[in-house]
């Protein structure tokens, strides 16, 4: 999705996050994550630095905030892919921040996605399905549902959000 959104709007700042977890096969350090070690983690939270954090299946996400407020000043549509936990705190830090949930078509959609990676270990794909069903019950907190039944019709609805029309 984000790859699609980057080739049709390359106006829009679309935030890194940093993470403790380990790289996927082809993914890079600044391009889809900042990989850092918890210690690094814990104290760039311990500083400000991030937006927003949580832990997520084992391993501990945030936004820098930084990045953020440089594009924002600079006035940049931004874009974070957060989890809802994450979402909450940027709903009480930016009370006017368009949260908008992106969900999978069907449950058993989500599970073929998770499963058909096989970049993970059967214990994380079910905490990250536990947490998935826990988070789909947050939808009525967001302000938009957007169902990514197709990428480039998702993407259509997300950049009509950001940028009308």
């Amino acid at each position: 999705m984000l790859a699609e959104l980057r080739a049709r709007q390359p106006a829009v700042h679309f935030s890194v996050s940093v993470t403790t977890r380990r790289p996927r096969p082809a993914e890079r350090d600044g391009e889809h994550y900042r990989f850092v070690d918890r210690p690094t983690f814990d104290r760039m939270v311990t500083a400000g630095e991030l937006l927003e954090h949580a832990e997520y299946a084992g391993n501990c996400y945030g936004t820098p905030l930084r990045p953020v407020t440089d594009a924002l000043r600079s006035g940049l549509s931004t874009l974070l892919e957060i989890e809802v936990q994450g979402a909450m705190q940027v709903r009480a830090a930016v009370p006017d921040a368009l949260l908008v949930m992106l969900v999978p078509p069907s449950w058993d959609d989500l599970v073929h996605r998770l499963t058909g990676r096989g970049t993970e270990d059967p214990d994380v794909v079910a905490r990250r399905l536990r947490r998935a069903r826990e988070e789909l019950g947050f939808a009525d907190r967001f302000d938009v549902t957007v169902v990514n039944d197709d990428v480039k019709r998702a993407a259509d609805r997300l950049l009509t959000l950001l940028f009308g029309g």
